[in-house]
């Protein structure tokens, strides 16, 4: 039997965790020479390689010094946490991979918490050492104070740190040699040599911990975990221990990981990650144990989600005209698939058969499936975000988020001034010296929802924001919300560049001549903070007088389509947004104007 190590790369986003496992796939001797391999290949979905982040947990293995490396790549983004915590249970050791700029980030904490929490081995990579504002010494201090700040004891204080520059594959003991660097070879070397071997009984009942879910077209659902003891071979009858109750299956197929692919497999042993066929449900937490001596694990549990929208059948006048999937059995049956593969979300009904409640980590986790649904052909409405409150001792408690803005000194005023009328409360400053401070506030979840894009413009795109949940407090009062109004259609037609021309100065646009427009879809963001109805298909009357200038050319500032995220923040209460496979649209909930007055007069 192969010896075996299963390891984790933990870190905050973009700190470089997918460009490192890449390169220790390729330097292991995983490929052929002249074999033609795509970066970032563990990003294997179209939206991770589109957006630059990891969405979804993936495992890939490679062998090295005759030994069997089991890797997982694990996602940086606080919404994706859910990945990481079952992820961790899966694994003996953890790459902790840290920028040499940035240092440790909110996600930093969250996923090195977890994983003392485990009491899983710690190796921690400092990355990218080759950047001209690298504060290797600093990150350093800052990291040891981490664990000391997350209660790590003596054992795990004490970790050992390699250098690296993951882009280039280099790894190094000294920074001062990373000019001298060739490859990774140190870094493959210590997991060999220090991460333990995974503790196994290989002669004991089968006990297998489901902690992810794929689907082959051949074999249908498989279920993805590490095998706790015994050994698993095609053709065994298996106990599946599942909350609805415990069903006997028979294994159909066997996979194992090489490099990144499932190749199959007869027989699979103790300590080994296993890629198991033969279930028609399946769930991440089940256990696959022995029918004749059956040994049951614990479930996974996650953190709960904290922001909810309402997803709805699409009922514009545009409805069915972009998308396929547009009824509401189809749309169920795809939040009901999600539900397999990912479990921090949660999809509950409400009193309207076409109406769902999607809850969730935070916007980008709700945002990323909404947008993998709209490349699938489905049209679907969307409501604002709203935070999950609870009650607790007669008391209304929200969730809180811990905000982590790092900025250049001259925005430090405009930021701070935000952020407290949305209810933050500053935890902590540090300036860094180089023109740059790091402010911590703790803030509710609530008022981050909108900020974002906000953020981005007050600080010229320089300014860095992360978040991490940080718990229920109690609830901290009425937050503003967006102090614009609307620009909305008061009927259908084609947007002319006449009438857009004419309203260049009451704010800022959605639409560019020629856009199809129907009465109530909001068209712009007006300058005040009142709803505008206007003529947007408006036609220049034409006459049998010209004179010199009279008709030069117009000039409309150009426009940026809205993303799926920035439409959900910038909308208000009584606004949804439209997602087609062509469009994303902002819309009014009534699109009637004299119905919306009423119901504004009414308080509705």
């Amino acid at each position: 039997m192969t010896a075996i190590r299963n390891i984790a790369i933990i870190a905050h986003v973009d700190h470089g965790k997918t460009t490192l496992v890449d390169h220790l796939l390729k330097q292991s001797g995983l490929f052929r020479e002249n074999e033609e391999v795509e970066d970032r290949m563990m990003d294997s979905m179209d939206l991770e390689r589109e957006r630059g982040i990891t969405i979804a947990a993936k495992n890939a293995s490679f062998i090295y010094k005759d030994v069997k490396v089991n890797i997982v790549d694990t996602p940086g983004h606080s919404d994706f946490g859910g990945e990481v915590e079952r992820i961790l249970d899966m694994v003996d050791g953890a790459i902790l991979l840290v920028d040499a700029s940035e240092g440790p980030l909110p996600q930093t904490r969250f996923v090195l918490s977890k994983a003392l929490k485990q009491n899983i081995k710690l190796l921690v990579c400092i990355n990218k050492i080759d950047r001209p504002d690298s504060r290797i010494n600093e990150v350093l201090d800052e990291i040891f104070d981490l664990f000391i700040d997350l209660d790590a004891n003596e054992e795990q204080a004490d970790f050992h740190t390699i250098y690296a520059i993951a882009k280039d594959g280099i790894a190094v003991h000294d920074p001062a040699e990373k000019d001298n660097g060739e490859n990774l070879q140190i870094l493959l070397d210590w997991i060999v040599d220090n991460f333990p071997a995974p503790e196994a009984t290989q002669d004991a009942p089968l006990q297998l911990l489901v902690a992810n879910i794929d689907y082959n077209n051949f074999v249908g659902r498989l279920a993805i975990g590490r095998i706790r003891q015994g050994s698993i071979k095609v053709g065994d009858q298996i106990m599946v221990a599942q909350e609805s109750g415990n069903k006997n299956v028979k294994v159909t197929a066997l996979f194992s990981y090489q490099g990144n692919q499932q190749v199959p497999v007869d027989e699979l042993h103790a300590g080994d990650i296993a890629v198991v066929a033969g279930f028609e449900e399946i769930f991440i937490g089940d256990t696959l144990t022995d029918p004749n001596n059956p040994q049951i694990m614990k479930r996974l549990k996650v953190d709960e989600p904290t922001v909810g929208v309402l997803i709805s059948v699409n009922d514009s006048p545009f409805a069915g005209l972009e998308g396929k999937q547009v009824t509401s059995r189809k749309i169920k049956e795809r939040l009901d698939r999600e539900l397999l593969y990912n479990v921090a979300i949660r999809v509950e009904n409400t009193e309207k058969t076409d109406t769902w409640k999607l809850l969730g980590r935070g916007e980008l986790q709700i945002a990323v499936l909404l947008e993998q649904m709209r490349r699938e052909g489905f049209e679907v409405l969307v409501s604002k975000p709203q935070v999950i409150f609870k009650e607790e001792d007669g008391k209304k408690l929200e969730p809180m988020e811990m905000a982590i803005v790092d900025v250049e000194d001259t925005y430090v005023g405009a930021v701070t001034e935000k952020l407290g009328k949305r209810k933050g409360i500053m935890m902590g400053m540090d300036s860094k010296g180089s023109g740059r401070t790091r402010i911590e506030f703790q803030i509710p979840a609530r008022g981050l929802i909108g900020y974002r894009s906000e953020f981005l413009t007050d600080t010229r795109g320089t300014g860095l924001l992360n978040t991490q949940f940080a718990g229920f407090e109690e609830f901290r009062g009425p937050i503003a919300s967006r102090n614009t109004g609307s620009i909305i259609a008061d009927r259908k037609g084609k947007a002319t560049g006449y009438a857009l021309d004419t309203l260049g100065d009451r704010g800022r646009l959605f639409v560019t001549p020629g856009t199809d427009v129907y009465m109530g879809m909001v068209v712009g963001e007006a300058n005040k903070g009142i709803d505008l109805n206007v003529n947007v298909c408006k036609e220049k009357k034409l006459t049998n007088v010209r004179a010199s200038g009279t008709d030069d050319a117009i000039k409309l500032a150009p426009v940026k389509p809205l993303t799926i995220e920035q439409a959900l923040e910038w909308i208000s209460d009584d606004e949804l947004v439209e997602i087609t496979p062509e469009n994303v649209r902002v819309r009014c909930r009534e699109m009637d104007p004299n119905k919306r007055k009423q119901n504004k007069k009414k308080g509705l």
